[in-house]
């Protein structure tokens, strides 16, 4: 059964830098797309970021681009992002996600989830 558990965030000021982890556990394939997205109030969820498990490459949403970095390391069944100059725009509610399918930016394609953690950027 697949649990994914996401740390980190809190409260930030904007230019500040933070990392948020996602523990994996269970059914995750190197064919699987791992992904970060977000969620604002009134927001629907939007893609942030998203590697693949058996390989480096990363893809990221226009907003994060230079700023956001992607990465896991298996041997850890952790995946990251560290987020960096961050602005209120950033905030939201952050939750790592598990596609078995493929390649996608769709929340819906993802099958699994974890709880969020809150991210707020103000000074």
């Amino acid at each position: 059964q697949v649990r994914l558990v996401e740390s980190g965030g809190g409260l930030q000021q904007p230019g500040d830098s933070t990392r948020l982890s996602c523990a994996v556990s269970g059914g995750v394939y190197s064919s699987s797309m791992m992904g970060w997205f977000r969620q604002a109030p009134g927001q629907e969820r939007e893609f942030v970021a998203s590697i693949w498990w058996g390989d480096p490459r990363t893809y990221y949403a226009d907003s994060v681009k230079g700023r956001f970095t992607i990465s896991r390391v298996r041997a850890e069944n952790t995946m990251y992002l560290q987020m960096n100059d961050l602005k209120a725009e950033d905030s939201a509610v952050y939750y790592c996600a598990l596609n078995r399918k493929g390649y996608s930016r769709i929340p819906n394609d993802y099958g699994y989830w974890g709880q969020g953690t809150q991210v707020t950027v103000s000074s």
